[in-house]
């Protein structure tokens, strides 16, 4: 099996995870001193064990996850000024990457694509 997938969605999870932490702490916060928006990056601690062992099931769940994230930055894009605009265009891209290399991986780890040793 490829672990190229697998690696694409821990780079990205583990990125986008950052992302959100500095965005809404430090970079560019609703409010001077933080937001309690950095309360978004909770959701993502829930699969990272699962997507840095490999885990099938934790890919398909995580797939979904990722695309409310993929919406976030979509509408924060289009109505945010500055640097918010810029973090909100790189979270829609690792997000987009992390909905990527989750599906990726769980179709080549498919149960009917792994190769038997007996067959």
């Amino acid at each position: 099996m490829n672990p190229w997938f697998n690696r694409l969605s821990s780079a990205s999870l583990i990125g986008l995870l950052f992302l959100c932490l500095a965005w809404e702490l430090w970079l560019a916060p609703l409010r001077p001193g933080g937001s309690m928006l950095a309360l978004k990056a909770l959701p993502l601690l829930l699969p990272l064990f699962g997507i840095l062992r490999g885990k099938r099931y934790t890919h398909q769940w995580t797939s979904m996850l990722a695309l409310a994230y993929v919406t976030e930055g979509l509408v924060r894009t289009m109505s945010d000024q500055g640097m918010s605009q810029w973090l909100a265009l790189g979270e829609t891209i690792l997000a987009i990457l992390l909905f990527a290399g989750c599906l990726g991986h769980a179709r080549v780890s498919a149960p009917s694509r792994i190769v038997k040793a007996g067959d």
